[in-house]
């Protein structure tokens, strides 16, 4: 197997330099490809002197999928890993992942270890069933894949600022493509990227508009509009109503917080219902991708090889 990892990075300096450290010391044989954001902390300096580096991808968009789609343009390796620039591989991360792929696996995934107050969490498989789909979700900052799994996803759809790599499980699930769940494959978090940092600087969506807008999206892209879908997505809005109505009882939130975020949510499951529907017809095979590696070839306006 020959692995490649990118790491997709936008002002992570501090944060990319332990998730680099860590490639050095776990995965020294695989290729490391970090795709950089216009990044204006000195990550670029960093990362060019960086032992762990083969390939330093300069991007002008503050587009995480367009990182992660760019460093599957420039991977060599037959194996893709994506690591976040806050995460470390732990020492048996790499042998993990090489077992999975030797026993059939199209893609491997596994546990997220936080840092907490008082001790670490362990995040544990997520698995369902949608629209008569078995779906393992995976963290797209965990997760590898083989050459031919991405090339048939043609990587991750650039119209989602989140929810891109649920959007990519639903669609291995629609190719009958294995997701296998390795109990070794553990990365260290030490904090959870904020959405609002891959977003342009002027931006004024919110996060509950950004979420429901990729639900509704990514929903109606890969399964249509559906009673069922419809009843799902109605089911997630209606339990985090409740739960921001709770903490509002509680006084842990603002009557004017619920209702921002009400009024966030309906027109972007509006919006992202009807960009999904376009989608689902732009792209009418397995792959559901009108927005991945295949649709462009600007994303990169410099490449290092370090």
């Amino acid at each position: 197997m020959d692995l490649s990892v990118v790491v997709p990075t936008l002002n992570g300096r501090d944060a990319l330099v332990e998730a680099l450290d860590a490639l050095a010391a776990y995965a020294p044989a695989a290729e490391v490809v970090v795709a950089n954001g216009p990044s204006v902390d000195g990550t670029s300096g960093m990362t060019r002197e960086h032992d762990a580096v083969d390939v330093l991808l300069e991007l002008s968009e503050r587009n995480l999928n367009a990182a992660r789609n760019a460093g599957i343009d420039a991977a060599a390796g037959d194996v893709v890993a994506f690591v976040g620039q806050d995460t470390q591989i732990e020492a048996a991360w790499p042998a993990a992942v090489a077992d999975a792929v030797a026993d059939g696996a199209d893609a491997v995934t596994g546990p997220i270890h936080r840092n907490v107050e008082g001790g670490v969490t362990t995040e544990a498989v997520e698995e369902d069933t949608v629209g008569g789909r078995e779906v393992t979700f995976f963290d797209g900052g965990n997760v590898a894949l083989t050459r031919d799994a991405l090339d048939e996803l043609d990587g991750f759809d650039e119209y989602l600022q989140t929810g891109a790599a649920r959007d990519a499980a639903h669609r291995l699930a629609g190719m009958d493509r294995d997701v296998a769940w390795a109990t070794d494959a553990c990365v260290l978090r030490q904090e959870k990227d904020d959405i609002q940092h891959r977003l342009p600087e002027d931006t004024d969506e919110s996060p509950w508009g950004l979420k429901y807008r990729a639900l509704a999206y990514r929903l109606t892209k890969n399964y249509g509009v559906t009673p069922r879908v419809v009843a799902r997505i109605v089911r997630h809005a209606l339990g985090d109503a409740g739960s921001v109505g709770a903490d509002v009882v509680r006084g842990e939130a603002e009557l004017s917080e619920w209702a921002a975020a009400g009024a966030a949510v309906v027109p972007n499951l509006w919006r992202g219902g009807q960009d999904g529907v376009a989608a689902r017809v732009a792209d009418r095979t397995p792959r559901r991708n009108p927005n991945g590696v295949s649709s462009r070839m600007d994303r990169v306006h410099a490449r290092h090889d370090t």
